[in-house]
């Protein structure tokens, strides 16, 4: 997605600034400002950030107090806060993102109510006439066993049809708001035939796939929150597309937090304390059953599956 000329002249701004004082992360220098695609219009682009995996150490070891050893590695001692939920020291480090959306993104998005965030204003301004219409690979049908899923992708005439309610809805609903702001109208902007809606009504007949765009800012903690939620693969894919772009950045600024993110929380599993027991009694050989286990019939599949075990009929 291009960004503006306005935009592309800030980034020019930006990099001609002099050279910092404080610790930098070479990899997410070479990226900073510039627009990662999201989606068919969105973008993520990182914009500013305080701290380094150094900055995560540091703060670990202030509690050794003076004079003490070095009792590990950075790496190892990254490592282990992150397996041990030691969380303040990832709270040292903060990143700015620069992210284009759609709206019903941005509304999941918001629940995460860790960060600093200010939204494009259409009270003041005009929205541009970019809509999120998903790709053919997308368009699935209601799952009936989640509320919250996607089940097989619709295929044919029900597909075509489906895509072109998208597009048709998209340009009725923006021609509309167009109209009603009355923007383009010749003569007198005072002439009270020329004043069209105000734009804080005019845009309320918008369809939730129009772009929006903000400013979020989020420290390292948090931000692993979200991720670790949004870039799960049950998470819906339109906002997982954003969380994957930015676990690339976090991966040129913190490599050996976003390693040990990896490790221990993204790629890692939570068990109950039931659940534990009955990972113990089937590797102690015991033969179990759902009934015996103590875990109702959905935590058992999920155990199971979790151990790639194959579900009971």
């Amino acid at each position: 997605m291009p960004l503006t000329p306005e935009q592309a002249a800030e980034i020019d701004a930006q990099r001609a600034q002099t050279p910092t004082r404080r610790a930098v992360a070479p990899a997410l220098e070479a990226i900073l400002y510039e627009p990662i695609p999201v989606l068919d219009h969105g973008f993520v682009r990182p914009m500013d950030y305080m701290g380094t995996d150094d900055s995560i150490v540091q703060a670990a070891r202030v509690s050794y107090g003076r004079g003490t050893k070095r009792v590990s590695e950075d790496r190892g001692l990254i490592r282990y806060l992150m397996r041990h939920r030691h969380s303040t020291p990832f709270e040292m480090c903060e990143i700015k993102y620069h992210v284009k959306l759609p709206i019903f993104v941005a509304r999941q998005w918001i629940r995460h109510r860790t960060a600093n965030v200010n939204e494009y204003s259409a009270r003041y301004s005009v929205l541009d006439n970019e809509f999120y219409i998903p790709a053919p690979e997308h368009l699935a049908a209601q799952s009936r066993g989640n509320r919250q899923g996607r089940a097989a992708v619709l295929t044919g005439d029900e597909a075509q049809r489906v895509y072109a309610l998208l597009r048709e809805d998209a340009a009725r609903t923006y021609r509309h708001y167009t109209e009603m702001l009355n923007e383009g109208a010749e003569g007198d902007p005072a002439d009270p035939a020329r004043q069209g809606l105000a734009r804080e009504l005019a845009r309320m007949n918008l369809t939730l796939n129009i772009y929006t765009q903000w400013y979020w800012k989020i420290d390292l903690h948090n931000l692993f929150h979200f991720l670790s939620l949004r870039a799960d693969p049950n998470a819906q894919y339109e906002i997982r597309a954003y969380a994957e772009a930015m676990l690339e950045t976090v991966k040129r600024w913190v490599p050996l937090a976003y390693e040990a993110f990896l490790e221990y929380r993204l790629g890692a599993a939570l068990l109950s304390a039931t659940g534990l027991k009955v990972v113990r009694r089937l590797l102690a050989g015991e033969a179990l059953t759902q009934a015996e286990s103590g875990l109702s019939p959905r935590e058992w599949r999920e155990l199971l599956a979790l151990l790639g075990r194959p579900a009971e009929d």
